[in-house]
């Protein structure tokens, strides 16, 4: 039965340079790449060497936890090089672009496929990945069964890309092909979430999922706040879900048989001159979208939003999941005396700044942290932006002493990073939570495998 969920806790950043709704001709850049870090957990057996011709569907590598899950090129052309970090880590499988051929893997309609055979075609094809599951947040295991599946229809993260929007220029034959897929893969329901302003008639007449609204601040958008709103998970219970637009590239491979990861991002923030929404493919060089497009050379550019998005350089790649490319001004400047100041062009969760009298206005953040690092300061802030029923200060400390009980108890199985990133931005410690979480959740994987 569809419920409406209301939420009253957490933070809305109104910044500066929301991608218009304008979608630009494509213009298919010449470089790719695969980052095996974009998949938390996963040690990569490499399949290719630089030089090795690839066609759109190729294994690069796969996991050498789980040989079945393969990770595919997302383009043809020959691979250009393996980037390697600290103590020879695999960081991203670079691919330059020539000619347009993709492997086939056969058609095939879902409704007259058993679950093993769709998981065969989605782990043949590697389009696995897209697949992800909690607890751990993590790439789901092909050998569980879930308990639901769970789909976000709308993004409330800061000059997040518009889903409604985005949804009327994706291949909805595709997309309902997705759909009876993803009801192939567990017992229980697939739910759809979508936000009360939802206007698509595509995501509102979807066909045998169950429908919950949402309103209220971000992260309401966010899965994993979904999820704990309607069914929390519990220990030794596995639920999934899915990005929207990979519920697209799933049902492109079972119509055609083809492994073509498109997807359509935004440009957006305040350093872009243009910010418009961009026909592209997992993986992509953001090279061809910023050219001649920025209006300042000290920027950072982000693959994903301002609070869950990683840097990345000018010539660097589009994340896996990501689905919004954001440039905002970098922060290497020392504000003198800046808490004294009227503050009118800053943002402040408290009453700090004149502008709380402003609740409308936009803002022109940099990536400045306005502070140092220091102990936990126990202030009561977290629990304003964060809607779900944990403590996540004594969360936070539990992880920190590595006690496995207490992060049980307090509801580490319902977390992942981007559930704690409004946490981060408004902490008066500075603290790098999100780096903390994912270290409980990693804790958990070694200890449960």
């Amino acid at each position: 039965m569809s419920k409406q969920i209301k939420l009253r806790k957490g933070l809305n950043i109104r910044l500066e340079g929301k991608a218009d709704e304008i979608l630009m001709p494509e213009d298919s850049p010449g470089r790719f790449a695969v980052k095996p870090v974009d998949f938390p957990g996963v040690v990569p057996k490499m399949c290719v060497k630089p030089g090795a011709e690839v066609k759109a569907g190729t294994t690069l590598f796969f996991d050498k936890k789980n040989e079945k899950v393969k990770y595919a090129s997302p383009v043809s052309g020959v691979v250009l090089d393996i980037v390697r970090g600290e103590r020879r880590r695999i960081l991203e499988i670079v691919m330059e672009v020539r000619g347009d051929d993709y492997i086939n893997f056969g058609k095939g309609d879902p409704e007259k496929l058993s679950p093993e055979a769709i998981k065969e075609k989605l782990l043949g094809s590697g389009l696995w990945p897209v697949v992800r599951q909690r607890p751990y947040n993590i790439v789901a295991n092909p050998e569980d069964i879930p308990r639901s599946i769970f789909i976000s229809g709308f993004d409330t993260a800061p000059l997040a890309a518009d889903y409604d929007y985005i949804i009327e220029l994706l291949p909805g034959e595709d997309y309902l092909t997705g759909i009876k897929v993803l009801k192939k893969l567990t017992e229980g329901n697939v739910y759809l979430s979508l936000s009360t302003s939802t206007s698509s008639s595509v995501l509102k007449d979807t066909p045998g999922v169950e429908i919950n609204y949402f309103s209220g601040p971000h992260p309401a958008g966010n899965v994993g706040i979904q999820i704990h709103h309607i069914e929390p998970v519990n220990k030794g219970e596995s639920v999934w879900y899915v990005n929207l637009q990979d519920i697209v590239s799933i049902g492109r491979l079972f119509n055609e048989g083809i492994y073509a990861p498109d997807k359509i991002i935004a440009l957006a923030g305040s350093e872009v001159e243009k910010p418009r929404y961009y026909r592209t493919r997992t993986g992509a060089s953001i090279s061809n979208i910023i050219k001649d497009n920025i209006n300042s050379d000290n920027v950072r550019f982000i693959s994903g939003d301002v609070l869950t998005g990683k840097k990345i350089q000018p010539d660097g790649f589009l994340g896996y999941y990501d689905s919004v490319v954001t440039v905002i001004p970098e922060g290497n400047h020392y504000e003198f005396f800046g808490w004294i100041t009227p503050g009118l062009k800053k943002f402040s969760l408290s009453r700090t700044f004149l502008t709380w009298q402003m609740p409308a206005k936009k803002y022109r953040l940099d990536t400045n942290l306005h502070g140092g690092q220091r102990a936990f300061v126990v202030t009561g802030e977290y629990e304003k932006v964060l809607p779900m029923d944990i403590y996540p200060m004594q969360l936070l400390k539990s992880i920190l002493v590595e006690d496995i009980d207490k992060m049980e108890q307090l509801g580490i199985y319902e977390v992942a990073e981007e559930d704690f990133a409004l946490c981060e931005f408004i902490c008066p410690s500075k603290t790098e939570i999100q780096s903390i979480i994912r270290k409980g959740l990693d804790l958990m994987v070694q200890e449960m495998s």
